[in-house]
């Protein structure tokens, strides 16, 4: 499988793990427990690893800056989809969002959907290159069993 085929693979299930947990949170009445969003952190985490993983095993891709890319670039399109969803669910669903991020501790107040996808675009590519790194300290010294028959 190609490297790209295994990036837009996990991006879209990074993408489509925080759609659907947004969505539960949404039914039971937590979307404005601005805490419980810190948990989307963990489907980025996981989706950088299992794209690491994938392109370790089924490409026997033992590059550093490859695995790297790998994981990284899964995750920015990951969240870069999910901000694209954030902006279509504010601009059509739920207009009054914006109304619960102000509300909560973390953004402030007199917030625009450009202010919040702005923040949400520098946090994910800073969260994506962290989630890579951290990920990949385990990597650079994984040999797959493959690699030596």
């Amino acid at each position: 499988m190609s490297t790209n085929k295994i990036i837009f693979k996990n991006a879209f299930l990074i993408y489509g793990l925080i759609v659907i947990y947004f969505l539960i949170m949404k039914l039971f009445g937590l979307d404005n427990v601005s805490e419980l969003r810190f948990l989307n952190f963990l489907f980025v985490f996981w989706g950088v690893n299992r794209a690491i993983k994938m392109n370790i095993e089924l490409n026997n891709e033992h590059s550093y800056f490859s695995n790297f890319y790998a994981g990284f670039g899964a995750s920015v399109i990951g969240v870069g989809l999910t901000i694209i969803g954030l902006i279509i669910y504010v601009g059509f669903i739920d207009p009054n969002f914006i109304t619960v991020l102000e509300n909560s501790s973390f953004w402030g107040k007199e917030l625009s959907l450009q202010m919040v996808v702005f923040a949400l675009a520098i946090e994910g590519i800073a969260s994506s290159v962290m989630c890579s790194f951290i990920i990949m300290q385990y990597y650079k010294s994984y040999k797959s069993t493959q690699a030596t028959i």
